[in-house]
């Protein structure tokens, strides 16, 4: 009689092996899918900068961008949580660099900007938080989202340029608008940049980064998610047109650039490699060393 297929191997040593290569797998979804989402970690960096003054040596912001609200694992009570670390930070302001809503995500649950922006009344009663939009922001109608978030106190920058004054140490704040959904300006961003100050650029995209004038020591971005997932060896399978931004600090052309991870999830929800990040940063001047490191809690 001819004995048929079986898709359970009789050798011990191929069963040992797919039960591994099961158990492994499972595990793996279980991190990516369940897990890892879930945390909050805090990574400090610090970067010597080009163009930063000595009176702002050691000035420390914290970053955070795609907060997505409403993804799976990542609903108000996350943006407390968020809202509770940043406060409690010893940094002199927080920069948001878009994406606070969500379009869609599997498993997700729509929270309106109307909905989450009273959740940040505590962060900006203790500290100046800066914002630029992005892309979801703008696919959720990015002047109601605006007019949210400040109305929460948070300082909304579009193409726009503000000074910021912390002690003896003054920076200006530029925000350029969304590369994709929105106009994005960035002569006229700079253009209220009235002194030499040193100035960091906002904006959500990090693709516009070579567009991005020298006179910003520093732009900082969001929008990769870092790619959600970022396997051994492999690295990261998926991510936005330009790779080489998808996270973390790149000098290129003599310009930096900072490209935070991101908290939420897009489109499927899952983080593998890639966990939910405040980026917490210490701006050094050029002839000082740099350092990174960082702190999960």
């Amino acid at each position: 009689m001819r004995r048929g297929w079986r898709p359970w191997p009789r050798q011990p040593w191929l069963q040992r092996l797919f039960v591994t290569l099961t158990l492994c797998a499972s595990a793996c979804l279980a991190w990516g899918f369940f897990w890892e989402p879930r945390r909050l970690i805090e990574r400090d960096y610090e970067f010597a900068l080009p163009h930063w003054s000595r009176a702002c040596d050691g000035l420390r912001l914290d970053v955070v961008s795609d907060i997505h609200t409403g993804s799976p694992h990542n609903g108000l009570d996350k943006l407390d949580e968020i809202v509770e670390r940043l406060s409690a930070s010893d940094a002199s302001a927080v920069l948001m660099a878009g994406d606070y809503v969500i379009l869609s995500v599997l498993g997700g649950t729509y929270v309106s900007a109307e909905q989450m922006a009273p959740h940040l009344k505590p962060l900006t009663a203790r500290k100046p938080v800066y914002a630029v939009l992005g892309n979801h922001d703008w696919w959720k109608d990015g002047h109601k989202v605006r007019a949210a978030l400040e109305s929460a106190g948070v300082i909304v920058l579009e193409d726009q340029a503000q000074a910021a004054q912390f002690g003896a140490c003054k920076v200006w704040i530029v925000g350029i608008g969304d590369k994709w959904e929105t106009r994005h300006d960035i002569p006229r961003a700079f253009s209220g940049v009235a002194d030499d100050a040193p100035a960091i650029a906002l904006t959500h995209n990090p693709d516009l980064f070579p567009d991005i004038p020298p006179r910003a020591s520093l732009t900082i971005a969001g929008h990769t998610h870092g790619g959600q997932v970022k396997l051994p060896l492999i690295g990261t399978p998926v991510l936005p047109a330009q790779q080489r931004y998808a996270g973390g600090y790149l000098i290129e052309d003599g310009k930096s650039l900072f490209v935070t991870t991101g908290i939420g999830t897009s489109i499927l929800p899952v983080r593998f490699g890639v966990p939910p990040e405040i980026s917490r940063l210490t701006l050094r001047a050029a002839n000082r060393p740099a350092s990174g490191g960082s702190v999960a809690r």
